[in-house]
């Protein structure tokens, strides 16, 4: 049986799709429904962007800040479609789309999303995961930037270079 070669449309990133996929696992739909139930957020009508996508959407904009709002939920919605198959699809919102499912969403059902999933992966007894009685954590890339105050001045003190 013949079949068409699956490939993926032009100008876009395997990468692109394997993120999601990967963050659609990492945030089951049945826990975000759970979320939206504890939180009085469930939706009542069925919109462009449901509630679910808008949790993946303000995730994935957390994990591509140099993209734009609209790169990045055509990339959602496309890597949706790709991981789902036609049998589920999201239509595109505009501009005033986005900002107003991500109102009406609220942050008091991600931070809930954040406290249930954002946990240590390691426990005390794990090798190499502490120091004494602190539990090591490493920041990769980060950068902190803060008032510039006297008394931050003081605290923080000035870079070494004027760049």
């Amino acid at each position: 049986m013949a079949r068409t070669i699956a490939s993926l449309p032009v100008g876009s990133r395997i990468t692109d799709y394997i993120s999601l996929g990967v963050l659609s696992s990492a945030i089951p739909r049945d826990r975000i429904d759970a979320m939206f139930t504890a939180t009085g957020k469930k939706s009542l009508r069925q919109r462009d962007l449901p509630a679910h996508v808008i949790v993946s959407y303000v995730v994935a904009l957390a994990l591509f800040m140099q993209t734009s709002y609209r790169e990045v939920l055509r990339c959602l919605l496309e890597g949706l479609d790709w991981l789902r198959g036609p049998a589920e699809t999201i239509h595109t919102a505009g501009k005033s789309g986005i900002s107003q499912a991500r109102t009406r969403l609220g942050s008091e059902p991600l931070r809930l999303l954040l406290h249930e999933l954002a946990t240590p992966m390691c426990v005390k007894r794990t090798r190499g995961a502490g120091y004494r009685a602190w539990r090591l954590v490493s920041l990769d890339g980060s950068t902190l930037d803060v008032a510039d105050t006297v008394e931050n001045v003081k605290t923080f003190g000035r870079p070494s270079a004027s760049r």
